[in-house]
């Protein structure tokens, strides 16, 4: 960078010491110097953008910590494995035991307590599941075999429903329950660790597995 910027001002002396009798004063753009200086000027701003291109992406950790000092409120971080992005969510609204967490861009998901309801703006969204049996058996840790319904938005705007039934007992690790679904030929296992607000949690055929972790309640 040194090296390109001394070459310019060399040229722009040279060229200023050949031509002066030639430069209109009243345009310094169109003078050496001047020529030298947006040529300059144009390194720079290419370079500072090549810089900020290739700064390395914040981790989860930079990311929660930012958000929790920023946002007084209650945060989630929701990472989406398909697509291969995390994003903090912060508490936008509460009705009853629903919780809306949004993005600064309006993406959204819906919790009622440890248990993922809905999405919205992430594409192929979850209408609504109703997965209360589910979540009873979980929360109690025990075992048992509960119904789950899972709407979809779909092209035209309305809903539909994928009924599922799902077995749910303890996971190979302490504290953590599993619940397996099965249904229209579709299939998936979430995973749930309620005292440590962490989850696995499958969205939908279009947007594959979430992980939630509370980051404050």
């Amino acid at each position: 960078m040194l090296k390109l910027a001394s070459a310019l001002a060399v040229m722009a002396v040279v060229a200023g010491c050949a031509s002066r009798n030639n430069i209109n004063e009243d345009e310094p753009s169109a003078s050496p110097f001047g020529i030298a200086r947006a040529a300059l000027g144009q390194v720079v701003a290419q370079r500072q953008q090549a810089q900020a291109a290739s700064a390395p992406a914040r981790s989860p950790q930079d990311m929660a910590a930012a958000a929790l000092a920023a946002n007084p409120g209650p945060l989630i971080m929701v990472g989406l494995e398909q697509s291969g992005t995390t994003q903090v969510m912060a508490m936008t609204g509460q009705n009853g035991g629903m919780r809306t967490y949004m993005t600064p861009n309006e993406q959204a998901v819906i919790m009622r307590g440890f248990m993922l309801t809905g999405t919205r703006g992430l594409g192929h969204d979850l209408s609504v599941a109703e997965a209360a049996p589910s979540a009873a058996l979980i929360q109690a840790g025990r075992s048992g075999t509960a119904r789950r319904l899972m709407r979809y938005y779909s092209g035209d705007g309305l809903e539909r429903p994928i009924d599922f039934t799902c077995r749910i007992g303890p996971g190979p690790n302490a504290g953590v329950m599993v619940e397996d679904c099965e249904g229209h030929g579709l299939s998936f296992q979430n995973s749930y660790l309620p005292s440590a607000g962490v989850s696995r949690q499958w969205i939908g055929p279009g947007l594959g597995y979430a992980t939630i972790q509370v980051l404050r309640d």
